[in-house]
This record gives C-alpha cells, structure tokens and sequence, in this order.
C-alpha cells in the first residue's frame, strides 16, 4: 500500500519534529462533517494531525479526541495543537481498541485515514520504505513487542510467506519471491538487503512490467501483516457497529482490502437499518489534488450516518 495519507514537510524544533501537511481530501471531509451535528470528534488516525487542525480551524465549538498507536505521532501532534488548549486531547492506543478509550456514542463525527504517514515512510529507522535504507521493522509503534517484518521473514516458512505476500499485497509473483527470501544464505535484515532479494527473484522483463516499483506489494504485505491491520480494522468496525449513535462516520482507505471490507460493512449495516449510506460510490481525489499530491491518487472516501433503532 504504501501510499501516503498526507503530504508533509517535517523541520524539527527543538526534539520534536513539527509539520505542515496537507490531509488527503480534506475539503470533501470537512463538507461532510459541515452538514451533521459536530460538536464532539474523533480522530482516530491521528498522525501529526492534519485533520484535526483543519476541524479544530473550521468548528469553533468543536472538541476532538485524537488516537494514534505510534507515540511520535502523538507527541508531534500535542506539541502541535496545544494552542488549541481543552478543545484538543490525544491518546496512543491502537483503532482497534478504540472502544476502550471512551463510549463511541459519545461522538458525533468519527475520521479515520488509513494511510501511512510520510513521517513513517522518511525515518530510516522504522523501515517502511523501499527507497530507503534502514532495519526492516515497519512496526507502527516501534515500542511494541510484536514480531518485525525481519523476524517474520526469518521464521515463517515459504508457503505462510506466499499467503502474506499474496493476500495482503495482491503480488502475483508471491511464490516466486517467498522462495526467494527463504533461499537466502543471509539473513534479510535491511529493507536494501529485501529489496535486493525481490529484484534478484523476479526477471527483468517481469520488472519493467510491473509499472512500479518491484518491491512496492511486498513491503504493503508485510506492513499490514506485521501490524494486524485487516483485523484492527474489522475490531474497529464492530465496536463502530455496536456502540456508535447517530454518528457521522467516515473512512479514507488506500487499497482494495481495506475499501472491500468498508463497502461490505457499511451495506450491512444499511441492510439491517442500522446506518444510512452517504457515499453510494466512493468519493476520490479531484485532479487538482493529485497533481499537488501524486500520492493521493488511490484514496476513496466512504460515509454514513448511523442510526439509531
């Protein structure tokens, strides 16, 4: 996937890395909250707060709640936000769990934008990127004690890597390049070191093929592997589902697993009265936009107001 959820320029003051970005269609979010009730918000991909400053700007009255599972995020965005003072609270605390943070009810708008921060993909460190070197970890929160997508690489046998790389990146070439990794007489500790087994694997007619970067399905597949994305994702509907009430809620996804679950979910909950559908197709990116961010470019937005029986 590998796509960024907003275009940023980063500058550190002090230690703390302060942004200015712009989020991903932000004037399509902010027309929809602008026609329900939106005193109290939730942003539950908080990142270095693209959205919330916008909503923050734009609802005077408004007070958002921000949940992030990457700390850095968290601390970029309260450093930037603090002007706003009692209007502006965050939390690190992964989606998925988001019902432990407060009764979603409590909300009258929720915001999700499940793409990856350029702050994750520029830092060598976190590893997310295959155009720069660094460990292959690709945790979003690096505090956490899950498995790396090193470690994943390492002790996971050929066929469960075919599975990852073909569910989660949709690589046609998955067997091909899983043999690859386990044939490797190194171990692959780099996102360079992976990027080189990949390319080793795949011919170059294969290559020039592709359209983009060969790598590009391979380090989506591992990202969301390594931090459960599909299933955060399904917790965060259901608990959405069963404790939301006349709610405006709204989703920004970047790849074809995550709009098929969002579509599929929101119709049940249409079909079982639950919620009205306000985005009959997904809305996308005008062109202007994504010719001031080429990145963009996959973003859909789906909505619905949730009722209540």
């Amino acid at each position: 996937m590998l796509i960024l959820a907003q275009c940023y320029h980063i500058h550190k003051k002090g230690d703390v890395i302060l942004t200015h970005h712009e989020p991903v269609m932000l004037t399509e979010v902010l027309s929809l909250i602008e026609s329900h009730s939106h005193g109290k918000i939730l942003d539950g991909t908080l990142g270095l707060g693209g959205y919330s400053h916008a909503m923050l700007e734009r609802f005077p009255s408004a007070k958002i709640s921000g949940v992030d599972r990457d700390p850095e995020a968290v601390k970029i965005s309260c450093e930037r936000l603090k002007i706003y003072g009692e209007r502006f609270s965050a939390m690190c605390k992964n989606f998925g769990k988001i019902s432990e943070v407060e009764e979603l009810k409590n909300f009258d708008v929720l915001v999700f934008d499940l793409g990856v921060s350029n702050m994750q993909i520029t830092i060598p460190e976190r590893g997310f990127s295959f155009n720069i070197d660094g460990p292959l970890d690709m945790r979003m929160n690096p505090n956490d004690s899950t498995p790396t997508a090193a470690e994943i690489l390492r002790d996971s046998d050929s066929q469960t890597l075919t599975e990852i790389f073909r569910l989660y990146g949709e690589e046609r070439y998955a067997k091909l390049i899983a043999s690859a990794v386990k044939r490797s007489h190194n171990p692959i500790n780099t996102t360079s070191e992976l990027v080189a087994v990949i390319r080793d694997a795949l011919p170059q007619p294969v290559q020039r093929k592709m359209g983009t970067h060969p790598a590009r399905r391979i380090f989506q597949a591992l990202r969301i592997y390594v931090n459960h994305e599909t299933e955060e994702l399904e917790s965060l509907l259901r608990a959405i589902h069963d404790n939301s009430e006349s709610s405006l809620v709204i989703f920004v996804s970047y790849h074809s697993l995550e709009d098929r679950l969002i579509k599929h979910t929101f119709r049940e909950w249409h079909n079982e009265g639950r919620g009205r559908i306000l985005t009959r197709h997904p809305l996308t990116p005008s062109q202007e936009e994504i010719e001031r961010n080429y990145k963009a470019r996959s973003a859909k937005l789906r909505a619905i107001f949730l009722t209540v029986d």
